[in-house]
């Protein structure tokens, strides 16, 4: 499937390739497959230097959202052009950005359901120079968030927030929390939460950064204790939070299919380069597998776009849930086919001596996370079968 394009949106492509190859820096170019960048071991380094000085470049010269007016750091794009933007981004491996929450989640939430005072925090948090985090996994909520249980009390001007949160991006360098809270115990779950924009250098807030099995944090575990936060910190009306979720999720999913599928093509190009590498294009086997593989990946690019068309309508686009569940296991297939490939070699990740200095073995660790993060699988499936099939919710 091909995009049909005007000769306005040719222009807009060469436009937009011709500042890519002049501006982007060298560590933007090319990411891995799962990606490369690493937090050190008290997650200061998570967003590094480089990346902030990209994407205050990208909003200045309107490259941020393409779509928004030129003051939130776009060019008012149609959502074709946005459209051809997150692919020539994608299929260069280019980020606008490595802490995804402040354009994705709180700009556009802010714009959305904010009273003027928050919607003018919007501007800086889309160009990064406001690190925000969300404030929405917990120990015992994580890819279902209507089962979160941390608390704000009414008092007087204020609410106290008591609570934990956990697995919370950037926490460690955020000055802001786009942080979900439950306000009201004794109605169904997702009729008594709130959504609060918390500062994290508030009294009683404590950040213990989580650190992997390679001593790295990329993430946080955030405590409130009895934080005091203002009434007029209360984004959107009390016990909306559900709606705002909704739509969070929905801006931040709308174009995210598109590194995906880009990530699957860069992968699948790879695959067949080594295959050749290897003399096995012949193998009947390995042929089946890579045509199977291929062959799903254009189907997905196919719904994406049908779903794009629905989403720019500022229609619901269903689709998108499913795009994220089946990239991400597409993901995975494509690194276990790789390291299959590899034979003998795939039990070393030294740079010296493994495929393409070891990517595929780093990236079949990364890629266990794939269908964790952003919503598990399994999530994933019950929220396709009950509010996209509408079947009935299991005993």
């Amino acid at each position: 499937m091909k995009l049909d394009l005007s000769a306005h949106d040719e222009a807009f492509r060469t436009e937009l390739i011709a500042f890519l190859e002049s501006e982007c820096p060298p560590e933007a170019r090319y990411r891995d497959f799962i990606g490369s960048d690493a937090a050190d071991a008290d997650g200061v380094g998570v967003i590094p230097d480089w990346a902030v000085r990209w994407q205050a470049c990208l909003f200045d010269h309107g490259w941020m959202i393409p779509g928004y007016p030129p003051e939130l750091g776009g060019r008012n794009a149609t959502p074709l052009q946005t459209l051809i933007y997150l692919e020539e981004l994608a299929s260069r491996g280019i980020p606008r950005s490595v802490h995804f929450v402040g354009y994705a989640i709180a700009g556009p939430s802010l714009l959305e359901f904010g009273d003027a005072a928050q919607r003018a925090l919007a501007p800086a948090a889309i160009r990064g120079d406001t690190v925000w985090c969300a404030g929405m996994s917990e120990p015992n909520a994580g890819s279902d968030l209507a089962n979160l249980s941390t608390r704000a009390l009414e008092r007087g001007d204020h609410f106290a927030v008591t609570g934990q949160k956990v697995w919370t991006s950037y926490a460690m360098r955020a000055s802001k929390c786009l942080c979900y809270v439950r306000t009201d115990p004794d109605v169904p779950r997702h009729e008594g939460i709130s959504c609060l924009i918390i500062d994290m250098d508030s009294a009683g807030v404590e950040i213990r950064p989580l650190r992997d099995l390679s001593g790295r944090a990329e993430f946080a575990e955030v405590f409130f204790d009895d934080v005091r936060v203002p009434k007029a910190n209360l984004l959107g009306r009390l016990n909306d939070g559900w709606r705002i979720t909704l739509g969070a999720l929905a801006h931040e999913r709308g174009g995210l299919w598109v590194e995906g599928v880009a990530a699957c093509q860069r992968a699948i190009d790879d695959i067949i380069a080594m295959v050749r590498r290897r003399g096995r294009e012949g193998d009947p086997v390995i042929r089946r597998r890579v045509a199977q593989l291929y062959s799903q990946l254009r189907g997905l690019r196919a719904l994406g776009y049908k779903g794009f068309a629905s989403f720019a309508q500022t229609s619901s686009a269903p689709e998108h849930s499913f795009m994220k569940l089946a990239t991400s296991e597409l993901q995975q297939t494509l690194i276990e086919l790789a390291m299959d490939l590899q034979g003998a070699g795939l039990a070393t990740s030294d740079a010296s001596c493994s495929e393409e200095g070891g990517r595929w073995q780093r990236s079949f660790f990364a890629g266990l996370a794939a269908t964790i993060g952003g919503g598990t699988s399994e999530i994933q499936r019950n929220v396709i079968a009950q509010r996209v099939l509408g079947l009935p919710r299991g005993s």
